[in-house]
């Protein structure tokens, strides 16, 4: 029988399952990730992260992320910050920032002096074929009718496809009333991540994300990313934001067009642990 080393771990209540696989053998196909994200039968995870060595030169570790339901997928935030933790505090590194290759570029998390990560999630993209979404061109505001509704959305990719809508109250009904059909619209071919967006003030908002093959999460990193960047482009935020989401705060900042977005918040330790595969 198989077993398999991991640790678990939370970022905002964003929990993962993080496994090295630099030092075991790791195989995980989709039946057997499903079984370790069930939370009765397994150990549970909205996304579990696997650390890899990299495949280029001047790159530390590879970032490889599964949804609870099997599928990969390109980029996650809060999970970005759990896997620059885990390499540092097992080991893998002495360095306190280090680059990271994932499906869609390079991110550059660091261990900040007070226990925060900040990750450097690289610029965000609006092109209509990288996020992919179907339309003839960038725009600020897109249209989607979902679930009988139209609704005004801003199209985001931070590495995954982001949809973010605002809202007067996140928590009045529309993350469970139209969060599903959002994420299976026909215009986002590989589905899309649906952000509830209310604003506070031009420094602060408040967020809930229906991620992709996850459902709804406590926190969401490239959500909070792609929600900062789609109020700044819609002229409503300012360029350093305090986003509240249902596990904890994070604090985003973007320069504009061309710039990386910054992500600094929390990342923690739970438990290490052995399972029988």
């Amino acid at each position: 029988m198989t077993q398999l080393r991991f640790t678990k771990m939370q970022g905002l209540g964003n929990d993962f399952v993080v496994v090295d696989g630099v030092r075991q053998n790791v195989d995980l196909d989709a039946a057997t990730l499903r079984r370790l994200g069930d939370r009765h039968f397994g150990v549970g995870f909205d996304q579990l992260l696997l650390v890899e060595a990299p495949t280029q030169p001047g790159i530390d570790f590879c970032y490889r992320i599964f949804n609870a339901d099997g599928s990969e997928v390109e980029q996650c935030g809060n999970g970005a910050r759990c896997f620059a933790r885990f390499v540092v505090d097992q080991g893998l590194t002495d360095k306190r920032e280090i680059a990271v290759e994932t499906a869609r570029g390079v991110i550059y998390p660091r261990l900040e002096a007070g226990g925060d990560v900040t990750v450097d999630m690289g610029a965000p993209r609006f092109s209509p074929a990288e996020i992919p979404f179907e339309a003839d061109a960038d725009a600020v505001i897109h249209t989607l009718e979902v679930a009988g509704e139209i609704v005004d959305v801003t199209v985001v990719s931070m590495g995954n496809p982001h949809a973010v809508q605002l809202v007067d109250d996140v928590n009045g009904g529309a993350v469970e009333r139209l969060g599903a059909a959002i994420e299976n619209h026909p215009r986002f071919p590989a589905r899309v991540n649906a952000g509830f967006m209310q604003v506070l003030a031009r420094d602060e908002i408040a967020l809930r994300v229906h991620e992709r093959g996850a459902g709804e999460t406590l926190a969401c990193g490239t959500g909070a990313c792609a929600a900062v960047v789609a109020g700044i482009r819609r002229g409503l935020l300012d360029t350093r934001v305090l986003v509240h989401t249902r596990g904890g705060d994070l604090t985003i900042a973007w320069a504009g067009e061309g710039r990386p977005v910054l992500m600094t918040g929390p990342a923690v330790t739970v438990f290490d642990g052995v399972i029988n595969l």
